[in-house]
């Protein structure tokens, strides 16, 4: 009988927030893996707001990143963690200093950084077990919203067939950066890679729609509708900021993102015909465990 547990970590740098996943991944005998995420920490650095504004990561956040990096490298040694890959996205992709920060972190913290497209993200993303929570039979339009980008894969019975990443982030859209040019490609491509299919359903990832299927109440694996989602979104707008962190008891660094985040997932639901959505709470982090895992199996 062979007995192994083993600790994978995944840093995800984002345009609203940065996170680090740390998972288990227990193998007994020769069965399939099982993955378990141990700790998830998020702190609220909005690098985007930064970058989409004025180019640069300011020095404020600079040292915001090499204390949260040093954090986490920190926990990433008490929890044992084996392995780990840190990805960074849309806003340090962007940044003109994004490289320079890179650099900085490492010599300070000991974290690398890799800093990847959209499509690299999309295919890391793909390679979570969405399959093993959703109905093969079916079609679904993944799409996960992050501050700088969102991230579009059509997934036909249990297989991802095509993906894309366009500039409209909820980042970007608070700072009326996403003009009517990049909606109109958004809108072609979705109807597009679409069409084929009689029927399909839509999978949401981000922070924004995990929280509003909490609000929701509905049970795991459950989906809301979008005349549910319509009727959120035109809540969230009759509350200004405060009252939104207030009465709604959302964090502070989401109040205000979480409106045009509905706005993405209500216009790609209407674009491809979309009637639920569901949200199965996995995204890049996941994704990268799950390619750390494959990577250091193929070496032992």
């Amino acid at each position: 009988m062979s007995f192994e547990i083993r600790k994978y970590g995944a840093i995800d740098i984002g345009s609203n927030a940065i996170r680090l996943l740390i998972a288990t991944v227990t193998l007994y005998n020769k069965e399939p893996p099982v993955f378990k995420k141990t700790s998830l920490v998020r702190v609220p650095i909005r690098l985007g707001q930064d970058v989409f504004t004025t180019g640069d990561i300011s020095q404020e956040n600079i040292s915001r990143l090499v204390k949260s990096m040093k954090s986490f490298q920190l926990l990433m040694d008490v929890h044992k963690v084996k392995t780990y890959q840190a990805y960074a996205t849309s806003a340090m992709r962007e940044a003109q200093n994004g490289k320079e920060v890179v650099q900085q972190i490492e010599k300070e913290s000991g974290i690398q950084i890799d800093i990847i497209d959209g499509s690299h993200e999309a295919a890391i993303i793909a390679m979570t077990d969405l399959h093993a929570s959703l109905d093969a039979s079916k079609v679904f339009l993944y799409v996960d919203v992050g501050g700088g980008s969102t991230e579009f894969t059509v997934f036909a019975y249990g297989k991802a067939v095509v993906s894309k990443s366009f500039k409209i982030g909820t980042v970007r859209l608070l700072n009326d950066m996403v003009n009517k040019t990049l909606w109109d490609q958004a809108e072609r491509w979705i109807k597009e890679v679409t069409a084929p299919y009689e029927h399909l359903d839509l999978i949401g990832s981000g922070g924004n729609i995990n929280n509003i299927f909490k609000s929701s109440g509905k049970g795991v694996g459950r989906p809301i509708s979008y005349f549910y989602l319509v009727n959120y979104y035109e809540q969230l707008q009759n509350y200004n900021y405060e009252e939104r962190v207030y009465h709604l008891n959302l964090n502070h660094d989401r109040a205000d993102v979480i409106i045009p985040a509905c706005r993405i997932y209500l216009r790609a639901m209407k674009w491809s015909k979309a009637k639920n959505i569901y949200v199965p709470k996995i995204g890049l982090t996941d994704g990268i465990i799950k390619s750390v895992f494959n990577s250091d199996h193929q070496i032992i």
